[in-house]
């Protein structure tokens, strides 16, 4: 009515103006009385399909039941994230943005009926299990979920703790295969931290109640650990599903002095916030590199977009997931909860990432290290026949002619006189790949995160070498 009310002034001012204002104001009272209608006829309809089930359905289900299965496919039928609670989803709920709950430790939505993976959860029994990112959950202890909610999969994936269900996984183009897991109680701590040479590593997994707190001790501790050394810090937010939209803008906080971090912008004109970083680097303007991939999801991307945005970090890996809406939980007294998307969220440049994901500034697919079975020597100009000895070289017989002319290394010729094979048992490969040197040294690398590792690899390269441009030399 407010916005109504100049006019109808400009309309006493004018006859015309007031012409043309009643006749466009008569339509819309129709048009509203006949939406009015229409939606009264698809409530009788509702009400007689709920009767006719009651008395006619082959066995007895409760109102409560029903009513519930409505509520629940009216809101499903929205977008794959809006949903009921029920009184005992909505405790789970609550207790999962607090950091500890029961079940398998992944994130999952739905698509196209069945349930896909979002990311595992670090340490849980889905990861342990090798459950991976995009993964889709066909069937529960042999039971399709097509024709299920999500929050009934959801619910039939928790349980009691130490008890096993099956999923039955479909993974790109291999075929379906059952996967056992164990259920357990899931304790989230939502940051890890460790230093990798001098870079600080920092990992989270989730956004929770207490991240914010968890992030700053853990570079709290990076900086008591390795002083003044510091070159840079890795933000690892791959298989992060999201979670606390005021905890996503309280980590990008942490690593901004100012500027706009995030904008949220729904149906209505007025329900838009925007969300500002206030001074204050946690990490004193080192150089910063965030991991991101296909399961970075949500808060995940809200972070990563503010840095990527404010040209504060670099980002590497894969392109993100591409969720990019709000979900507002609305209690509903006794009867529990809804959630519903309620708005959509921006980039500080104005974009939005919903079914388009953040792209990384270098791409970095991940890759699986293996030895090879035999690694052939590359020629240097020490083995050119005739090539001249270096003046500096302080031993003499560093290098020694064979009987061609050529020269060898002393620690590349047997007593006999001839050359070691490089696949040959005993000359540093095994016949599998792995070194035979010492066992430590096979047990080291299966332990060295980098080894198996690859994107992190390349990200530590690249905070090296943007230490050594700097002036820093990195060991």
């Amino acid at each position: 009515m407010k916005r109504l009310m100049p006019g109808v002034v400009t309309a006493v001012a004018g006859g015309v103006v007031l012409g043309f204002i009643a006749g466009a104001v008569v339509p819309t009272v129709f048009a509203a009385e006949n939406s009015k209608s229409d939606t009264y006829r698809m409530l009788e309809l509702f009400g007689d399909v709920f009767e006719r089930v009651r008395s006619d359905y082959v066995e007895n289900v409760s109102d409560e039941e029903l009513i519930e299965a409505a509520v629940e496919g009216m809101l499903t039928h929205l977008d794959p994230h809006s949903t009921f609670l029920n009184k005992a989803k909505f405790r789970d709920m609550q207790v999962q943005t607090k950091g500890e709950f029961g079940g398998l430790g992944i994130e999952v939505t739905m698509e196209k009926g069945y349930v896909k993976v979002v990311s595992p959860i670090d340490e849980t029994p889905a990861a342990r299990a090798g459950i991976q990112a995009g993964d889709l959950i066909t069937h529960l202890n042999t039971e399709p979920v097509q024709g299920m909610s999500l929050s009934e999969a959801v619910e039939k994936m928790r349980g009691p703790v130490k008890t096993d269900i099956v999923l039955t996984i479909r993974r790109g183009h291999q075929a379906a295969f059952d996967v056992t897991i164990t259920r357990d109680k899931i304790r989230i701590q939502s940051v890890r931290s460790r230093a990798e040479g001098k870079i600080g590593y920092l990992r989270i997994t989730s956004f929770s109640e207490q991240t914010d707190k968890g992030l700053k001790r853990a570079i709290e501790r990076l900086k008591k650990e390795m002083g003044d050394d510091i070159a840079g810090y890795i933000l690892d937010l791959r298989n992060n599903p999201g979670g606390l939209l005021d905890q996503a803008v309280t980590v990008s906080d942490s690593f901004l002095e100012q500027g706009e971090i995030v904008s949220t912008r729904g149906r209505k004109e007025d329900s838009g916030q925007r969300f500002y970083a206030t001074a204050g680097d946690l990490i004193d303007g080192k150089p910063l590199v965030v991991m991101i991939n296909g399961g970075s999801a949500s808060a995940s991307e809200i972070v990563a977009g503010a840095l990527q945005d404010h040209r504060r970090a670099i980002l590497l890996g894969t392109k993100s997931f591409g969720k990019g809406s709000v979900q507002t939980i609305i209690p509903l007294g006794r009867s529990g909860a809804i959630k519903l998307t309620t708005q959509r969220y921006y980039t500080p440049s104005g974009h939005s990432i919903q079914a388009k994901g953040i792209d990384p500034d270098i791409m970095v697919q991940q890759a699986k290290v293996e030895a090879l079975d035999s690694v052939q020597p590359r020629r240097s100009e020490r083995d050119l026949r005739g090539s001249l000895r270096n003046e500096e070289d302080a031993d003499p017989s560093a290098v020694t002619p064979d009987k061609e002319g050529e020269q060898k290394k002393p620690d590349e010729q047997k007593k006999d006189g001839t050359q070691k094979k490089p696949d040959q048992p005993g000359a540093g490969v095994k016949k599998d790949g792995k070194d035979d040197a010492t066992p430590e040294t096979d047990e080291t690398a299966k332990k060295d995160p980098q080894a198996e590792d690859y994107q992190l690899a390349r990200a530590i390269d690249l905070l090296r070498g943007i230490a050594l441009y700097k002036g820093r030399m990195v060991n």
